[in-house]
């Protein structure tokens, strides 16, 4: 097995820029897992796929606030704090320790007492963030160097009555690389179920779904239940090595209710399926797979670093909603070890031919 192996031609043309003018209404491809056979079909045809008794569950994170622009104290230069994760617990109401990345790197060094401000729409400085220390070496972003890829911690402070408040007085929701000059809705980048902020990159899959959509299915006994795991930016990384198996995963943090955990014994013991929507719904529920005792247990925010390659044994997800993926990811090879790689790179080669929509905005897939 090698990396390549997942690779495919993606033109940038078909790279989605912007959402579907209807969330449901964009194209999903449908795959058989099991001979790879395609349809090609609406979103909202979905419910078409699904008996009485299936389960569908999503994952509930919302995007946070977290692309910060402005300005570098003292020279007033152009500086961005990207918020990865909160480091620690909070000092205090007003002030937090953040993992962060920072642009102009160079500039923004810890030790030199860097601060940058940021402004609210009335031109008052609302947060600053003071560059404070590197970030510790982990399984996030390995380097030798110490400093993962230019991570430092910044120590938020504002004078509002909280960062919450003033995160969404001057804060972006972040987009994925690829996707330029966006300049719509930036709601339209979250789930209509999303709740708790808690995410870099959104769980593109959900993104589909309507309330609409989801009382119909309801009506129909399909249940719906949640997880949450929190989306780190590594998510859009690729694979550098030839051999998957060297590459190191990021590390995120999963919970899995326990109201969850009943939902899916009593799917099971009534016959019903489990459908994933997403791969981090995937890597919920495979996470919190016990193996010792053969069943699925609840989870309260703890760390994952699954890595689903082709062979991997699923133990609880059945089908799987998603989006198509960028080449040579994880996420590629997570859907492959969901069918077989064979019959997704020729699903892959379908969809570009038939000229769908790709990636975070793009038309889903629907593995069954």
């Amino acid at each position: 097995m090698k990396t390549s192996d997942f690779d495919y031609d993606l033109p940038e043309e078909l790279i989605a820029q912007k959402p579907a003018a209807e969330r449901d209404g964009c194209r999903m491809l449908v795959m058989d897992r099991a001979t790879g056979a395609l349809e090609d079909r609406i979103f909202r045809d979905i419910a078409d796929y699904l008996r009485p008794g299936d389960l569908l569950i999503a994952n509930e994170t919302r995007v946070m606030p977290a692309r910060l622009l402005g300005a570098k104290r003292g020279t007033g230069g152009a500086a961005e704090v990207f918020l990865l994760r909160q480091h620690g617990t909070p000092l205090e109401n007003r002030s937090a320790l953040w993992e962060v990345l920072v642009r102009p790197g160079k500039r923004l060094k810890p030790g030199t007492g860097a601060v940058v401000d940021f402004t609210d729409a009335a031109g008052n400085v609302a947060l600053s963030a003071e560059i404070v220390d590197w970030a510790a070496p982990s399984s996030q972003s390995a380097s030798t160097d110490g400093a993962q890829k230019g991570e430092r911690i910044a120590r938020l402070t504002t004078q509002l009555p909280s960062l919450d408040e003033a995160l969404h007085a001057v804060g972006h929701t972040p987009l994925p690389p690829y996707i330029k000059d966006y300049s719509g809705d930036e709601e339209l980048y979250q789930t209509v179920y999303s709740r708790r902020e808690s995410s870099a990159a959104a769980p593109t899959a959900g993104l589909h779904f309507t309330p609409e959509l989801i009382a119909s299915l309801r009506e129909r006994h399909v249940r719906w239940e949640t997880v949450e795991l929190e989306v780190g930016l590594d998510t859009f990384r690729i694979v550098d090595e030839d051999d998957p198996e060297r590459h190191v995963i990021h590390t995120e943090y999963y919970t899995v209710p326990q109201r969850t955990v009943d939902a899916v014994t009593e799917t099971r013991e009534r016959g019903g399926r489990v459908i994933a929507v997403g791969t981090t719904s995937v890597r919920s529920l495979e996470s919190a797979w016990d193996a010792e005792s053969g069943v699925l247990a609840s989870r309260e925010r703890e760390a994952t670093s699954l890595y689903i390659l082709p062979g991997y044994q699923f133990h609880v997800v059945d089908a799987l909603v998603t989006n198509f993926h960028v080449p040579r990811s994880t996420l590629m090879m997570l859907v492959s070890a969901f069918s077989t790689r064979e019959r997704i790179m020729a699903a892959y080669r379908h969809a570009v031919e038939e000229r769908y929509r790709m990636l975070s905005f793009g038309d889903a897939m629907f593995i069954r």
